[in-house]
């Protein structure tokens, strides 16, 4: 069917972002800071992603073991989210969901960004490779935004898809990993569990052979600490999931939720310090690991990890072993996961990638980044990127090229140099830029 309809412009900007994860409020903090006007549409009720509405527990690769690598903007907020509400002696790399929540809408504020919560993409005009437009919905109905500059932080690449760039997912057959929904519980009692010594997964394995499961899963990275009395988990796969089909995501949220009163079963009966544990509630976003990744002006490979590649054009550097969760819940990709993450693909102390800035530039789109999950990368390479820290480093250095380039709307006359200057100077480690 055909539908036409007449829609206001309501925003006109230097710069759009589409997505308030941590990719994008660091593209927005860092575009203002450079003195872009933005504006920013987050589909969700507040800003953070994963680490909020998701209920992602902790930080993953935040330094290389020796210095700090999420500098400027990410540094600023691990930093004060331990410092002003602090985050206990029981953990500095984890997150209280709600005290990060208020401290994003604090630093968006603050910076002067126009931004809406519960607005979404709808679609995208384009022309002969350029972005005219972005269409959003929200509760006042349909409406567009103009910009010089757009950056997809959608972790999906929903924007850069809808123009027209190429994109790749999952292995070579196609296979994404399976996400999971973190959940938040209370009642825990952590100075008994940490007495006990416990292993979890030699309690695990004993559980899945008294048939405690109805789908075993080998793959269980526990109960995080995020208060004196309360844990966030990460457990639980759904396999065969597509995040970009509305149908394989709601099946997966129905799925995953069913999940939860088994854990909550395992723990009182089999792990100490957990008798009267009880599920509080659920993430309202499901935990997504994996979608389309954006094909770029360069993709990075495995190779860079191995090598720990330099690049004249690099933005950061990264150091999160490869992350690629079992594909299925077999012994055998159980088996391969620990052995990339744990050995083959884990770097020691001080080593590291380098991130070039062309990872965020699609292929055939003049005035499009992007930045997050969705960069360029190959499965492997994305799912070492994919994380929090590594989100803020190309999220601030979509957002500063994005103000950089907004005289042309063209990234692709960014001088890249300059660019890594102003990185450099905010904190960014970048020790091959002279």
């Amino acid at each position: 069917m055909l539908y036409q309809k007449e829609i206001q412009v309501r925003y006109e900007t230097d710069v759009f972002i589409a997505g308030g994860g941590p990719a994008g409020v660091a593209a927005a903090l860092a575009a203002r800071a450079l003195g872009a006007t933005v504006y920013l549409a987050e589909g969700h009720s507040c800003f953070g992603g994963m680490g909020t509405a998701g209920l992602v527990p902790a930080f993953c690769g935040i330094d290389d073991g020796v210095r700090p690598l999420a500098g400027w903007i990410g540094e600023k907020v691990m930093g004060e989210l331990v410092k002003r509400h602090g985050c206990g002696p029981w953990s500095k790399r984890c997150i209280q969901a709600e005290a990060l929540k208020r401290l994003y809408d604090e630093m968006m504020v603050a910076s002067g960004a126009e931004f809406t919560f519960e607005t979404r993409l709808v679609d995208v005009t384009a022309t002969a490779g350029k972005v005219d437009a972005v269409i959003l919905n929200s509760v006042s109905g349909l409406f567009a935004a103009k910009a010089k500059v757009y950056i997809d932080c959608t972790g999906n690449g929903d924007l850069a898809a809808a123009a027209g760039a190429s994109f790749a997912k999952g292995d070579e057959n196609g296979v994404m990993m399976p996400p999971s929904l973190c959940s938040l519980w209370s009642n825990v009692d952590w100075p008994a569990f940490t007495a006990s010594g416990t292993r979890i997964f030699d309690i695990l394995v004993k559980a899945i052979e008294e048939g405690a499961f109805t789908h075993p899963d080998l793959h269980h990275t526990g109960m995080n600490p995020v208060g004196k009395h309360f844990a966030v988990a990460n457990m639980g796969h759904v396999y065969n999931v597509d995040a970009t089909d509305d149908r394989s995501v709601t099946h997966a949220l129905v799925a995953a939720r069913a999940l939860l009163p088994e854990f909550e079963a395992f723990y009182r009966k089999y792990v100490p310090g957990f008798a009267d544990v009880e599920l509080a509630g659920s993430g309202s976003l499901l935990g997504v690991r994996e979608s389309r990744r954006i094909e770029g002006e360069y993709t990075l490979t495995i190779d860079d990890f191995r090598n720990q590649a330099v690049f004249d054009d690099e933005i950061g550097r990264f150091a999160y072993s490869v992350d690629i969760h079992p594909l299925d819940a077999s012994q055998q990709e159980f088996d391969r996961f620990r052995r990339e993450h744990q050995g083959d693909f884990c770097y020691r102390k001080g080593e590291s990638y380098g991130i070039p800035f062309r990872i965020m530039v699609p292929k055939k789109l003049a005035n499009v980044l992007v930045a997050g999950r969705c960069v360029s990368a190959d499965q492997r390479m994305g799912s070492s990127i994919r994380v929090m820290p590594g989100c803020f480093i190309t999220g601030q250095a979509a957002g500063a090229a994005a103000a950089l380039a907004k005289a042309d709307g063209d990234v692709r006359v960014v001088d890249v140099r300059q660019l890594q200057r102003i990185l450099k100077e905010k904190g960014m480690y970048l020790p091959n830029f002279r």
